[in-house]
């Protein structure tokens, strides 16, 4: 088809009349054309994919039939808009019981989500005018601050490495971008780092807020997905409902990407905000995911499995790739596993193959070992391994943890 007015008329924020023209291909694009490049060249070779960023199961039995049977209630059928009282309610509780978080108003301070994804897209319409700043930490997930951008907004990125623990440094802020900053946007336990932040960071966090008038949006997706100690939540932090919001999800913690449900919590003109612009952008999500969403907030249990599973998993990746000599340490939480990138590599036979970023060794482990991973170059050269991989039994993990170390055998990487 040849090019018609069509072209000139995508606007600006996607690429304007260059949009559908670039040769950009993107990283995760990359990385599934490299895996379908290797079954082709090998065919019957089993992919380790180390890269997938959703859970390996399905939701709890349990939680499927609770499914069936709202579904089958006809006061279920219709718009929900901003959702009732069902979610808010049992979000409210597991706030309180999993997190501590006393005092929250299902009714005020609580609204329901299409899952974190769609609150990063919408919350930015609520705060963002041309030319306000939104400070975001590289690497990290980018809605929100594509969706500022879209709104004419500046992002300033904020970056994550092993010496500041994956933390972002606040003090090496200019003034003149904290003078037009709206918010400042993170997530702990964080993705791809499997970073925890801690009470007193989080404290710092709400003194900066105040000090220079600043929205906090935290990202709490992976915050149930903890292997040590009890779960954090920013809403704990006293002050913090005073300075933000915190965006909960049922996709990691519950095995239900799919299902699309979560909720915003906190700071209740927050709050009333995303929910004015909710409404003029979808019809709410339907009423019988969110009250098998709330099952699952009823039964925290659920996570505490997810998470021993994959602790169990990561203790087994951390010593393959120990012993493959990537300076590999288990985080506290999450299901990704962050390592710093090596420059090169050795294979039996001497020769040395140089990387020139975290994509090319990315690239190269699909091809030569059929293992999976997600290249980092935000912030330096870095690989992102998750432990979410496909795995019916104990027994297949550890026959798969015991495949990644025979595949690393007899290559020298070199950092």
């Amino acid at each position: 088809m040849g090019e018609s007015y069509i072209q000139n008329l995508f606007s600006d924020r996607i690429g304007g009349s260059q949009y559908g023209k670039s040769q950009n291909i993107y990283k995760f694009e990359k990385i599934k054309r490299a895996k379908r490049a290797a079954m082709a060249l090998n065919p019957g070779a089993e992919i380790i994919d180390l890269g997938v960023g959703e859970p390996d199961e399905m939701a709890f039995p349990e939680v499927v039939s609770r499914l069936c049977e709202e579904a089958a209630r006809p006061e279920n059928r219709g718009y929900s808009d901003n959702g009732d009282a069902v979610l808010k309610q049992a979000a409210a509780r597991y706030l309180d019981s999993v997190f501590g978080v006393a005092g929250i108003n299902p009714e005020t301070e609580i609204i329901h989500s299409i899952g974190s994804k769609a609150a990063l897209s919408i919350l930015p319409a609520a705060l963002v005018n041309p030319g306000d700043f939104v400070l975001m930490t590289v690497p990290g997930y980018p809605v929100f601050g594509t969706h500022a951008r879209y709104y004419g907004g500046v992002v300033y990125n904020l970056k994550l490495t092993p010496e500041n623990k994956y933390l972002p440094d606040l003090h090496t802020i200019p003034g003149e971008v904290l003078r037009k900053a709206k918010a400042l946007v993170l997530n702990y336990p964080n993705n791809p780092t499997g970073a925890s932040a801690t009470p007193g960071f989080f404290e710092r966090v709400v003194e900066f807020a105040h000090k220079h008038k600043i929205v906090v949006i935290h990202d709490a997706a992976y915050a149930g997905l903890i292997f040590e100690g009890k779960p954090l939540s920013f809403l704990a932090t006293p002050g913090a409902k005073e300075v933000g919001v915190e965006l909960h999800s049922v996709s990691k913690s519950f095995n239900m990407t799919g299902w699309r449900c979560g909720f915003v919590a906190g700071h209740p003109l927050l709050v009333k905000a995303y929910g004015d612009v909710k409404d003029n952008t979808d019809s709410g999500q339907f009423l019988a995911i969110q009250h098998s969403a709330a099952y699952c907030l009823e039964h925290p249990e659920i996570t505490e499995k997810i998470s021993a599973k994959y602790s169990r998993r990561m203790t087994g990746l951390v010593g393959a790739l120990q012993t493959a000599g990537f300076d590999a340490i288990k985080p506290k939480g999450s299901f990704f596993l962050y390592v710093k990138a090596p420059k090169a590599v050795r294979v039996k036979d001497g020769k040395q193959v140089q990387f020139g970023s975290a994509e090319d060794v990315s690239q190269w482990l699909i091809t030569e070992k059929f293992i999976s991973t997600v290249p980092w170059d935000d912030a330096g050269a870095a690989l992102r391994f998750s432990v979410t991989f496909a795995a019916k039994t104990i027994e297949d993990e550890n026959r798969i943890l015991a495949e990644i170390g025979k595949r690393l055998s007899g290559v020298k990487f070199e950092f």
